[in-house]
């Protein structure tokens, strides 16, 4: 099938074009060319807006109505999925907030059925938590907290079918818990922390890559003390940044995007399961989390996750950052895609990817996706159609 693309602008990575084919094999990309080499099966006229990679989210609580934590099985892990597609995201791990062991072996048995089912977009698991620290849990239940023990190592490390990320504090664990993860395959990441400098940096040594939402909850840098952001600036890892006005200042957003460059820096939207509905409230672990004005907050005023979407961060860390689309596009697609080693699959609109694209027109609202080559909108689907 070759999908051509016209008046607007093409993400490739080597630079944007105003027109191109498409052509898809199997779901995957198998090559680009000028438009207008040979027929083309189908035609879009981008109407002056975007087309760019797929967005790749690596935590999501929720969407749809639907919170993980409440609902560890196939049917959510596909509405949630369905929910984000609409704003873009093609692929992305179920994220599952502090909770007890048995519902952590259970949600990964979900992710690994919903990956063997074929449900879009999921490509792993987020398990943030419960090996957290508490003066940082933020509105993660006390309760919940423990350490790492060898029952859970033995869950987290066991074979699954796709990414499993692990957001922990590094201060509350052994270095060789987290170089057995990592030799397993286990993604590991800083959260919830209270790490000195120097705690976190010895466990960037035993191969922790990632930190979990950067800033937020989690030990400032200051001066004479660098904490877990310093560590995270003074490395090569990738930073989770959650760009939807509430927070983080906008200064703080270009300062890290300075700091660490596109090819580390990854939009996240740590999504709550009001995202793709107009609720105003919702309950998180027995706890009533209010929707105000985009923004998820508990009684105490504690935040909750957040009402964001990655087509409303690529267009918020624009706006802050004066960013080239392209350059703030890879925030939301090819560097996570590195950061969870599937470059390989997803990420680019090149030769050998996985056809993942999403169409933004020229304000950078979402107007239709495609996951393997399919449109997974349905409005946009007879859109596309009617104009053929």
């Amino acid at each position: 099938m070759i999908v051509r693309f016209h008046n607007g602008r093409i993400a490739l990575p080597g630079g944007a074009v105003e027109a191109a084919d498409l052509t898809v094999t199997d779901g995957v990309l198998a090559a680009v060319s000028d438009a207008g080499g040979a027929p083309a099966d189908r035609e879009v006229d981008l109407e002056g807006g975007w087309l760019l990679p797929g967005f790749v989210d690596t935590q999501v609580n929720g969407g749809g109505g639907v919170l993980f934590n409440d609902q560890v099985d196939v049917a959510a892990i596909a509405a949630i999925g369905a929910a984000h597609a609409r704003f873009g995201t093609t692929a992305f791990l179920p994220t599952l907030i502090s909770d007890t062991p048995m519902q952590i072996a259970a949600a990964l048995a979900a992710v690994d059925a919903a990956i063997e089912q074929g449900v879009p977009g999921v490509v792993g698991i987020h398990i943030e938590g419960p090996f957290i620290n508490e003066v940082k849990r933020g509105i993660h239940e006390a309760h919940r907290i423990r350490r790492l023990d060898t029952e859970i190592l033995a869950t987290l490390t066991a074979p699954h079918r796709g990414r499993v990320m692990l957001t922990l504090a590094p201060e509350l664990c052994d270095e060789e818990d987290i170089r057995t993860l990592v030799r397993h395959g286990v993604i590991v990441s800083a959260g919830h922390s209270d790490a000195t400098y120097d705690e976190a940096q010895r466990a960037i040594g035993a191969g922790l890559t990632g930190f979990t939402h950067l800033f937020n909850a989690m030990s400032p840098l200051h001066h004479r003390n660098p904490g877990a952001v310093g560590a995270a600036f003074d490395s090569d890892s990738y930073c989770g940044l959650i760009v939807d006005d509430v927070h983080l200042h906008p200064a703080v957003v270009r300062l890290a995007v300075h700091a660490k460059g596109k090819d580390r820096i990854m939009l996240v939207t740590d999504a709550m399961p009001s995202v793709g509905t107009d609720v105003s409230e919702f309950t998180l672990q027995g706890k009533r989390i209010a929707v105000k004005d985009g923004v998820c907050i508990f009684e105490d005023g504690t935040l909750a996750g957040t009402h964001l979407d990655m087509a409303s961060a690529l267009r918020k860390t624009v706006e802050v950052t004066g960013l080239p689309v392209t350059d703030v596009s890879a925030m939301a697609s090819a560097t996570p895609a590195a950061f969870l080693s599937l470059h390989d699959r997803i990420g680019s609109i090149a030769p050998g990817q996985r056809a993942d694209w999403v169409w933004l027109d020229a304000g950078l609202a979402p107007r239709a996706t495609w996951i393997g080559g399919g449109i997974v909108s349905e409005s946009a689907r007879d859109m596309i159609q009617a104009a053929q």
